[in-house]
């Protein structure tokens, strides 16, 4: 790695500025903001995966149990 990433002190001009907020734009409501990123949940569809699974699971129980 670069001397760069090594200097603790990179950010120290930059660490105290105050947080931007836009004037032309409402700020975004935590609800607002999640929603954003709800399309791109990794795990979309794994419950009803896990449902189907445990349902296909007991059925093969009874079946076995019916013999």
């Amino acid at each position: 790695m670069g001397e760069y990433y090594k200097d603790p002190h990179r950010y120290d001009d930059i660490i105290d500025l105050p947080h931007h907020q836009s004037a032309d734009r409402p700020h975004m409501t935590m609800q607002e903001r999640a929603a954003q990123f709800a399309p791109f949940a990794a795990l979309t569809g794994h419950e009803e995966e896990l449902e189907e699974t445990a349902r296909l699971h007991e059925q093969e129980m009874e079946r076995n149990l019916g013999r």
